[in-house]
């Protein structure tokens, strides 16, 4: 059966040594989160993830969500009490403003716990999940009366939340949704259409779910600029904020799908239910990306969870499995045959993805942290430099941590063998769970085009500049530590390729955008490699300083960091020099043929 341990230890070093969270005491929520309560914080996080989720992640899978006779859903054993346990721990809440409810702490923080939780069992996960971006759109764009109404019990976990997008016709295109808004004289709204894929739709955890719906009002434009967002909640609120009546909205089916078994992903059926106008007429859209940017940052920390997960699983089976002979002599000689962990070939696999996994996850609470900046910061500059690089990174946080973190399943499942295929040992379901995050919350083709078509020129390439000077100043700084100097000399390679690569793209698609189609997902990860290279880089700068500095409990634990971090620049950096060729080919080729000839 599966084993999870919570990295703790790994996540102080990135808070602590790498981002010195300490730093910024200054910003509103920090300055309670000292480094003894971030521990505090993380291990008991840890622990919930360990004891209370993991144990059904397994049995969740195999069980699924049932939809009744009544349009309601069941969730699998186990999961009321595990979900009660969560939303009485307050994990909810951890980064809500306190005047709603929440502790007001660090969305890095909030970040880093999310890692284990949704290691842990990502299905579950899923349903709080949504309700942190719903609670997002709504502190932002919610109106008092709003925030007051919903809020507080979406911050205590009473009531869920949701996103309606998605209609059977219509995906990534929501121009052409079809789901319109009546508007009543109480200033309500009857909404009325299907919605497809909705994650979290209906289930048994809560009291209430808040739905928010984009649709049409009647006579509003064709086309995205005609859309506006609703709040559309399971059960009308009465005067005293507690569920009344049922409002027409229900569950028509759960789709059967290939993982995420345990999250009911339902097709949700809009009767004239009545709905609440958020924000402004036809600017549904801008409410909506609050809550799908924060999204995407929490999909690609589940591309780093699964990956993490399916390495645990992976490297302790490699300890214990016996098959063959090492290549240089027996290493078990007491025994008929060596564990597997001494060939190279599955030490290959490994080290490919712890690599990527403890970059990923400084990249993961970087993003978080320029987040936090971007919110609290009273510094104007500070807070807009820090805005302009998150919503850059964003499409890569979302496309490269989710395709690895798939890729990286497949491979922790290869080292099982045959034993990988079979479903008693788990690795069939992080494979399976895996592949949606490269599909929802915009495909991964769309985070691309994303940031080529509109991130990397936004504001004249602002963001791009100013994340290419932070990675060309820190290899400048360190270029003459020789002990760092291997590390700056692969980043500096790499952040080269990357500057090439953008001034590829400047000087071939805009006469040709077919250009600029055909190489973004190759820049995408071009990207992604440079700013992984770069969180190494950081990394591997810290660990040098805590073996300098004496750190004689963490040694060993430094020195395997160094050791990762050289194997990430000598076999997945060079990388960055493949993918500048690809985009260079441009799109001729691709193009060529007729649509007919596929």
């Amino acid at each position: 059966m599966p084993v999870y341990k919570a990295p703790v230890n790994d996540t102080l070093f990135v808070l602590n040594d790498v981002l010195g969270l300490e730093r910024y005491n200054n910003l509103p929520g920090f300055a309670d989160a000292t480094p003894d309560v971030i521990e505090a914080i993380l291990g008991e996080a840890g622990r919930v993830a360990e004891e209370v989720l993991f144990p059904l992640n397994y049995s969740g899978d195999q069980e699924g969500c049932t939809r009744h006779d009544d349009a309601s859903v069941s969730t699998p054993k186990g999961f009321k009490e595990a979900y009660k346990a969560y939303r009485d721990g307050g994990w909810i809440g951890l980064a809500v403003p306190e005047e709603f409810g929440g502790q007001g702490l660090p969305y890095t923080l909030h970040t880093a716990v999310g890692e284990y939780t949704s290691a842990a069992n990502m299905s579950l996960m899923m349903y709080p999940g949504l309700t942190q971006g719903a609670i997002a759109a709504l502190l932002v764009h919610g109106s008092d009366e709003q925030k007051a109404t919903y809020l507080p019990k979406m911050v205590d976990g009473t009531w869920s939340g949701t996103m309606n997008l998605t209609e059977p016709h219509c995906g990534t295109d929501l121009g052409m949704l079809r789901t319109k808004a009546v508007p009543q004289a109480d200033g309500s709204y009857k909404i009325s259409g299907q919605k497809i894929f909705i994650s979290a739709g209906e289930h048994d955890l809560t009291d209430n779910v808040i739905h928010l719906v984009l649709a049409r009002i009647e006579g509003a434009p064709e086309g995205t600029k005609g859309i506006s967002l609703f709040i559309v909640p399971k059960f009308l609120v009465g005067d005293d904020g507690a569920p009344g009546a049922r409002n027409a909205v229900s569950c028509g089916a759960i789709e059967h799908k290939m993982g995420i078994h345990a999250n009911a992903t339902c097709v949700m059926n809009y009767d004239e239910a009545k709905g609440f106008l958020i924000g402004a007429e036809n600017r549904g859209l801008n409410a909506m990306f609050v809550m799908m940017n924060e999204a995407r940052l929490m999909v690609g920390l589940q591309g780093i969870a699964i990956s993490e997960i399916a390495y645990q699983n992976a490297a302790s089976y490699a300890r214990d499995r016996i098959q063959g002979r090492s290549l240089s002599g027996p290493k078990a000689p007491d025994k008929k045959a060596d564990p597997i962990i001494v060939h190279p070939d599955i030490r290959r696999t490994l080290m490919t993805i712890r690599a990527f996994n403890e970059a990923g996850r400084a990249f993961l609470l970087w993003t978080a942290l320029k987040s936090d900046i971007a919110h609290r910061a009273t510094d104007e500059k500070e807070r807009q430099t820090a805005d302009d690089i998150l919503g850059l990174v964003t499409p890569i946080l979302k496309g490269v941590m989710t395709d690895k973190g798939f890729d990286h399943a497949v491979m922790a499942q290869q080292v099982f063998g045959g034993h990988g295929y079979i479903e008693e040992h788990g690795m069939s379901q992080y494979v399976r769970d895996a592949r949606i995050a490269m599909i929802y919350e915009g495909a991964n083709g769309i985070q691309a085009l994303d940031l080529v078509g509109r991130k990397l020129a936004l504001n004249g390439g602002r963001a791009a500049m100013a994340l290419f000077k932070e990675i060309g100043d820190f290899c400048e700084e360190n270029r003459s530590n020789e002990k760092l100097s291997f590390f700056t000399k692969h980043l500096k390679k790499g952040l080269n390729d990357v500057q090439g690569a953008t001034m590829w793209f400047m000087q071939n698609a805009m006469a040709k955008p077919d250009n600029a189609g055909a190489g973004s997902t190759d820049y995408m990860h071009l990207f992604g490699l440079v700013i992984l290279g770069y969180m190494w880089a950081k990394m591997a700068k810290a660990a040098e300083d805590g073996l300098a500095s004496g750190d004689a409990a963490r040694e060993d634990y430094l020195k395997n960091k160094l050791i990762t971090a050289r194997f990430f620049m000598e076999r997945l950096m060079p990388e960055t020099a493949l993918r500048k060729a690809r985009i260079e080919a441009g799109a001729d080729t691709m193009m060529e043929l007729a649509a007919e000839a596929f």
